[in-house]
């Protein structure tokens, strides 16, 4: 893969403020790598190619979960959720992205799941802590990602599901089980 011929797709596939916010998520992967012992070379692609799908229709990004027989849940639960799975998909398939684990990183980032992996948790974090992102309770989990890799994503977690139900929005049954996961642990 040409790191920066991706880049340069991924810049055309978005708007200038998330491409933006894609940098800060790239540098942010990279350092939380560095520190809980994540490959640095898969964060930081994981973390470029996350948001490939940001800005397609929600009616082709839930066509290719149906189609490639990935978890339907994701197209239940809203469209906020959709670009995270079909953009695993179309970074496979139009970006040359193979590395399974950086893929499955990017399906989970959004949502989380029970069983993350050290590169998973650092993508999910990254993308909610980066520089850009401004919301109640992120400069916390920013002070906790410096701490614990795991309680911060717990908290962000738990943050993000205070949030839906606050707006009495559904909240994915694998976020949940990921908060729990760790709550418990």
């Amino acid at each position: 893969m040409n790191k920066e011929k991706v880049l340069e797709q991924v810049q055309a596939a978005l708007t200038e403020h998330r491409y933006t916010h894609t940098l800060g998520v790239r540098d942010t992967a990279v350092r939380l790598a560095q520190m809980y012992g994540a490959d640095v070379e898969r964060a930081a692609w994981a973390a470029i190619i996350h948001d490939y799908a940001k800005f397609r229709s929600k009616e082709e990004m839930a066509d290719i979960i149906k189609n490639e027989g990935m978890d339907t849940a994701f197209v239940t639960y809203g469209g906020e959720l959709l670009h995270a799975p079909a953009g695993a998909v179309l970074a496979r398939e139009e970006l040359g992205v193979k590395d399974e684990a950086i893929l499955e990183a990017v399906v989970w980032h959004t949502t989380g799941k029970p069983g993350m992996t050290v590169l998973e948790k650092v993508l999910f974090l990254a993308d909610y802590i980066e520089p850009n992102r401004r919301f109640p309770g992120v400069e916390d989990v920013r002070a906790q990602a410096d701490e614990d890799l795991d309680e911060a994503v717990c908290t962000a977690l738990g943050n993000t599901i205070t949030f839906l139900i606050k707006k009495r929005q559904p909240v994915f049954e694998k976020t949940l089980a990921a908060y729990n996961e760790l709550i418990l642990a």
